[in-house]
């Protein structure tokens, strides 16, 4: 399975025995799976999306939204749990185009994409307990 580095944007082959050992980077040593969220924007979207055989839950969030920080616990949280999938941040307003791509009309919104797939989408916050039951649920979708 091919991994892209969050830190440097390298495709890494990874065995899928491997994943739950923190796999790292062959580049530049981070971690391939962290612990956390990490940042997605226009810059390395496509290379991310394209290549990762993970699937991957996208916050689109922004600053000033007060239910997109409410959810940001949660959704690290939640990210802290998976070894199988990677969670993803983009901030709408320094990322329009991305923003618009996913027609996005109200923040906070979850994507679950399987490469350049979109397989679910959910509006609003979550708490900690339903994210990881609409991220379960979305993994049946694979």
């Amino acid at each position: 399975m091919i991994l892209v580095c969050p830190a440097c944007t390298a495709k890494n082959r990874v065995e899928t025995d491997q994943l739950v050992n923190q796999p790292i980077c062959g580049r530049c040593q981070d971690m391939l799976i962290p612990q956390h969220s990490i940042v997605l924007n226009e810059q390395n979207f496509s290379a991310f999306i394209q290549y990762s055989d993970l699937p991957v839950v996208i916050d689109l969030w922004a600053d000033w939204c007060g239910p997109c920080k409410a959810m940001a616990p949660h959704f690290e949280h939640v990210a802290s749990q998976y070894t199988n999938v990677i969670f993803a941040k983009i901030n709408t307003e320094e990322n329009p185009r991305l923003s618009q791509a996913f027609n996005i009309r109200s923040i906070p919104t979850l994507v679950f994409m399987n490469k350049t797939t979109e397989l679910a989408r959910v509006s609003g916050a979550l708490k900690a307990t339903e994210l990881k039951q609409w991220v379960d649920q979305s993994l049946t979708k694979l």
